[in-house]
């Protein structure tokens, strides 16, 4: 388990060193301003229902090298709540990569890191959940000037730690 952390803080890190310094010689090599090629964007989220709660802010940021190629950094906060069941934190980053086929058609991956804490409220004494799950995502859609509605797939999904119900995910991902 810690080997396994330990090779995805050094993909994360690896993924950050290389936007940095992707970022540093694009800053170099153009006259324009650094901050005319960052967009931001990202997502929220809302879902209630019968005692179920639960509420997403992912906030990102993304880099446009050209027309074709973005990468950006992204953060994610969830809370979940249902009532007389459990409550769960999941707190975490991610690196994403954009390009764009043609206008229309935009292929992402995305590495993400997740921490997710879960508390159980039943009467059976169940373990608090707290463990890191990764996540790579490989991704297709529809681009229409900011926004980008698509279904992506997690290749590294894992059916008893994920958070997600299934390792499809439509999305919709808006930048400004």
């Amino acid at each position: 388990m810690n080997s396994i952390l330990l090779i995805n803080k050094k993909i994360v890190f690896l993924f950050a060193f290389l936007l940095f310094y992707s970022l540093n010689i694009t800053a170099q090599d153009t006259q324009s301003n650094f901050w005319d090629h960052v967009r931001f964007g990202g997502g929220l989220g809302l879902n209630f229902g019968d005692g179920f709660f639960s509420a997403t802010v992912a906030p990102s940021a993304i880099y446009e090298f050209d027309n074709n190629f973005s990468l950006g950094l992204g953060l994610n906060a969830t809370f979940n709540n249902q009532k007389n069941a459990y409550k769960s934190t999941i707190l975490g980053g991610s690196v994403v990569a954009l390009y764009n086929v043609i206008r229309e058609v935009q292929l992402s991956a995305e590495f993400e890191q997740l921490n997710v804490n879960r508390r159980y409220n039943t009467n059976i004494d169940l373990p608090t959940d707290n463990y890191w799950i990764p996540a790579l995502y490989l991704g297709a859609g529809y681009r229409s000037r900011n926004v980008t509605l698509g279904i992506r797939y997690d290749v590294l999904y894992d059916t008893k730690k994920s958070i997600y119900a299934d390792p499809w995910a439509p999305f919709v991902r808006f930048y400004f």
